[in-house]
């Protein structure tokens, strides 16, 4: 029954359907045959996590900021003696750097937060194991991805250059072309204030007194 009382045609609905089906079939299909044909992944997709141990300092801030607690990081200190120096320096060996992909949620927080770039996002997707335990990548493995990292993107022509390329360019100039380029800026003679230019106010005619003296 319809919304106003009559009885709706017998098969109307069969007949919409079978247009939609008829529709469709007459359409290319834009399915694509995975695995043999490769998907064409955005350049900022999010794949597996790849690490760059040469650059890692155990600073320990993508485990303290990982909302998943599913990277484990240990290491042990070792002492550096550097010719000259007072005493022995001592820096920081990495042992283990594991993330269980079972727990990740791909947020990508402890690439954001490594002050090293030692943590690099790559497109690759197919690591699906068989046992849920082959999940956790030790660091060898995460090694392993960084020769799927992509390149960085090129910078804007017309972006304001980074810090270190603007202090390396400085360096490079001499330290005698900051003051060249400050002697070398046109001087802006600065306009006079409002107040300056506001023509001063009329004098006005002193009041008669209140009990003039009369005539004699």
């Amino acid at each position: 029954m319809s919304d106003d009382g009559e009885r709706g045609t017998p098969g109307k609905g069969l007949v919409q359907g079978l247009a939609v089906t008829l529709k469709t079939m007459t359409r290319r299909s834009t399915t694509q045959q995975y695995p043999d044909v490769e998907p064409d992944l955005p350049p900022r997709s999010r794949g597996v996590i790849a690490l760059l141990e040469e650059n890692c300092t155990v600073c320990m801030l993508c485990a303290r900021e990982c909302p998943d607690w599913c990277i484990y990081i240990d290491s042990h200190k070792e002492e550096v003696v550097v010719p000259g120096a007072a005493r022995a320096r001592q820096r920081n060996v990495l042992d283990r750097f594991d993330i269980d992909f079972s727990l990740c949620m791909y947020c990508g927080i402890c690439i954001e937060v490594c002050p090293f770039d030692a943590l690099h996002w790559t497109p690759e997707f197919e690591y699906s194991e068989v046992d849920v335990l082959d999940l956790l990548h030790d660091k060898d493995r995460l090694g392993e991805w960084m020769r799927t990292v992509p390149p960085p993107p090129a910078h804007d022509v017309l972006g304001e250059p980074s810090k270190e390329e603007a202090t390396a360019e400085r360096k490079a100039a001499g330290p005698g072309a900051a003051t060249a380029a400050k002697t070398a800026r046109p001087s802006v003679r600065r306009s006079a204030s409002p107040t300056a230019q506001r023509p001063a106010p009329a004098s006005r005619a002193e009041p008669a007194p209140e009990n003039p003296e009369p005539d004699k």
